[in-house]
């Protein structure tokens, strides 16, 4: 599942290679060519100028409506322009105002000067020239230092520049939906869905847990052959199961009616009252069923946290939707290492995530006494952390990176991750407006959320560790 929310959210880049007269054409088209080539190794949906003229460049600003009108048209999704020589700054800032999507500014480094001492391209002063008039007219764009094609500079900025940009075309067609109110006694997640919807376009969709508990009732009376099939996936996932099968298949039956209401209503992710309405109403903790739908491309968020669903899905985006992220409380130091911190919660991290040889056990939650809740480990490695929040009409997304380490056992789902400064961690969350929910992906995808910030305005980049003096030096290799 989570393989077809990629390939739906799969990014279709804009490719606007751009001259100048004065240069060389001849270089410009040998250039446009060895990029268009690395451009298209990377696998990504790109629309050219092929069309446009006989060298597929843009060279006059008289075409940018043309191009522009193009790439709306082909619903480009960020728009590479690389200086092939000088470029043409008027038709690329013109193109890039009107389609209105994420830009990246590239040219290749530039030759030395030829024996007779004519320069051909001189690329590095076009980009200078552009980026002037992207400023002028008010567009936010992204660069890579002007390098060799085969650099690791520009795989790595351009692999950031697309993770980015994932980031944003996810932010900007955010519905979430809100599985029932939010628990009473949790002030720390109340938001304002109204300066939401205002401020960035998100939409909270709503829907009572009476409506979900009859089409649950429904589907089990049905009995059909996906939710026989269900539940039989679930039980090839586990160890131990304690818990009989009528619990199961009330587990199954919520999680694809949840499922079903998400694809109808074109949710991006959901937030649940996880306790206490539905352990009332079903005898079910939503734990299990909150992991199985993230699983699948589906981020949920405990507690009706809205803005820790809403940094689940930009978290994803961050990793091109290859792996699923977990939804944590950050809750205790750990007990021998100063700067390690248990990232946990009741049962709902995905099971893919799954630590090989951990304990793996779907039983009753721990605490409440009901079924669907889960005990596992999760894999450590290189983690990012993140979180999306506002307080007072500002909003911020927090971003940084630690690592996976060992540490002691724990029931529900957990991992520790180590940080260079976790005192500096805590302090951002006690100062805030940052609550105890954040959302972890395996990756290093900070920079990702950082550049992303660049083009959701009204939204501050928020970075711990690294810095944004550390991600901006990696940025420039």
């Amino acid at each position: 599942m989570l393989g077809e929310v990629k390939r739906k959210n799969r990014i279709k880049l804009g490719f606007l290679p751009t001259r100048r007269n004065c240069m060389s054409k001849e270089e410009a088209g040998k250039f446009k060519r060895l990029i268009e080539a690395k451009v298209k190794s990377y696998g990504f949906k790109y629309v050219n100028l092929d069309w446009l003229n006989e060298e597929g460049l843009i060279y006059s600003g008289l075409d940018s409506d043309k191009v522009a009108g193009r790439f709306i048209q082909e619903e480009v999704d960020a728009i590479f322009a690389p200086h092939c020589n000088f470029g043409t700054e008027d038709a690329v800032a013109k193109t890039a105002k009107k389609v209105g999507k994420p830009l990246l500014i590239w040219g290749p480094q530039d030759d030395a000067p030829s024996s007779d001492g004519y320069r051909l391209r001189d690329t590095q002063c076009g980009m200078f020239a552009t980026t002037k008039v992207l400023n002028r007219l008010g567009v936010p764009f992204t660069y890579i230092t002007n390098s060799c094609i085969d650099d690791e500079i520009f795989d790595r900025g351009f692999r950031n520049f697309i993770s980015a940009a994932s980031v944003v075309k996810s932010f900007r067609t955010l519905r979430i939906g809100q599985i029932c109110t939010r628990p009473p006694a949790f002030w720390s997640v109340i938001c304002n869905e109204g300066e939401l919807l205002e401020r960035f376009g998100i939409e909270v969709v709503p829907i009572t847990l009476v409506d979900i508990i009859k089409e649950v009732e429904s589907i089990i009376k049905v009995n059909s052959s996906e939710l026989k099939g269900t539940v039989e996936s679930i039980k090839n996932k586990f160890k131990t199961i304690r818990m009989d099968d009528a619990a199961l298949t009330k587990l199954a039956a919520i999680k694809l009616t949840i499922r079903y209401w998400a694809d109808i209503e074109g949710l991006s992710a959901i937030a649940i009252q996880c306790w206490s309405a539905l352990q009332e109403a079903m005898g079910i903790a939503a734990c299990f069923i909150n992991g199985e739908l993230t699983d699948d491309g589906l981020p949920a968020a405990c507690e009706t946290d809205i803005h820790g669903a809403i940094t689940s899905v930009m978290c994803q985006a961050a990793g091109l939707h290859e792996t699923p992220i977990f939804f944590a409380d950050l809750t205790i130091r750990h007990p021998e290492n100063p700067n390690a911190e248990l990232l946990w919660h009741c049962g709902n991290f995905p099971h893919s995530l799954i630590k090989e040889g951990s304990h793996n056990i779907l039983a009753d939650h721990f605490d409440m006494k009901c079924p669907g809740g889960q005990d596992f480990e999760i894999k450590g490695g290189d983690i990012t952390i993140s979180r999306f929040d506002g307080m007072n009409g500002e909003y911020f997304l927090l971003m940084g990176q630690g690592k996976g380490v060992d540490g002691p056992m724990s029931r529900g789902t957990y991992v520790w991750v180590e940080f260079n400064d976790w005192p500096l961690w805590e302090e951002k969350f006690i100062y805030g407006p940052y609550i105890h929910h954040c959302t972890g992906i395996h990756g290093k995808h900070a920079s990702a959320l950082y550049e992303a910030c660049r083009y959701i305005p009204g939204l501050k980049p928020d970075p711990v560790d690294p810095t944004e003096a550390e991600i901006r030096r990696f940025l420039r290799g």
